[in-house]
């Protein structure tokens, strides 16, 4: 199910303090698919958040970001530590080079802030902060869950809604459609009754009662809408009664949006009457609305 949420936060440590805002937001999808954006130094923080995220949602497309600002800075900074680790490795590759009579380059401050992790755009945390600052971090999610949660909630008794006048006009179609299906059954026998007298005159037989009745039984028993419309109203029944319970019901009503496509399908296929044609197609006009707005709930 759709759903947004978002928290700010500020976390304080030895090195320094961060400003840290979380957006959480989802569109429906068939599987759970968790997509991840977290600066540069928090890797650690996937794995946890994966965990927690799995824990309350079980469908959706769902994407996580968070964006750090080291509070007190003015522009980007570096990341000390890790500058001070690649000053000693150029260090210990300069000695040896040296050793072996090799002559290096040494390299200008703009060579160094071009490496990886050295210049802090972001106002992520360099190595040694990022395990300590992940660890704070994590404590704000279960509230932006909770939220989220909130949020979805809202956004359910919101569709719950739409969904439950679409299923009550389904029955008042279905209902109109039986009282129809009833009224045209005299001028359905009559005009069925003429068809099979023409045609047998067309053979050169003449009518012969017994099968004149066999045969308008037959095509009365197939053009009967009876069986469509008790199995209408039983899927009514159904979508109202699921719609009234707590928890992941998206596919189930999927399923039952299919049925009553089916139903209604079978219906205008077999009316023989331009009244309940039209009430079935009116039909297959808010099944198509009622299987969209499915899509939406988890």
């Amino acid at each position: 199910m759709t759903g947004f949420a978002e928290r700010e936060t500020v976390v304080t440590l030895d090195g320094g303090s961060w400003q840290a805002r979380w957006d959480l937001r989802s569109v429906n999808g068939k599987g759970l698919d968790l997509r991840l954006r977290l600066p540069e130094g928090l890797a650690s923080l996937e794995t946890p958040l994966r965990q927690a995220l799995g824990a309350r949602l079980s469908r959706g497309t769902v994407t996580l970001s968070l964006r750090l600002s080291r509070i007190g800075r003015d522009g980007p900074g570096f990341a000390a530590a890790d500058l001070d680790r690649l000053l000693g490795q150029i260090a210990a590759v300069t000695a040896r080079a040296e050793a072996a009579g090799v002559a290096l380059r040494a390299p200008t401050a703009l060579d160094l802030l071009h490496e990886r992790g050295i210049l802090d755009e972001t106002g992520g945390p360099d190595a040694a902060a990022g395990p300590v600052l992940a660890a704070a971090l994590m404590a704000d999610i279960p509230a932006l869950l909770d939220a989220f949660d909130e949020g979805r909630a809202r956004e359910g008794a919101a569709l719950g809604r739409v969904l439950g006048e679409q299923v009550s006009r389904i029955a008042t179609l279905t209902t109109e459609a039986r009282r129809v299906a009833e009224a045209r059954g005299p001028k359905q026998a009559e005009r069925l009754r003429g068809g099979v007298e023409a045609l047998m005159e067309a053979a050169g037989a003449a009518p012969d009662p017994e099968r004149l009745a066999q045969e308008l039984a037959l095509l009365l028993v197939k053009a009967d809408v009876t069986e469509e419309l008790d199995r209408l109203e039983a899927h009514v029944a159904a979508a109202r009664a699921l719609l009234s319970e707590a928890g992941a019901v998206g596919r189930k009503l999927d399923f039952l949006s299919q049925e009553f496509n089916r139903e209604a399908n079978t219906l205008c296929a077999k009316s023989g009457d331009p009244a309940l044609t039209r009430l079935g197609l009116d039909l297959k006009h808010v099944v198509d609305q009622f299987r969209e707005q499915i899509q939406n709930l988890e």
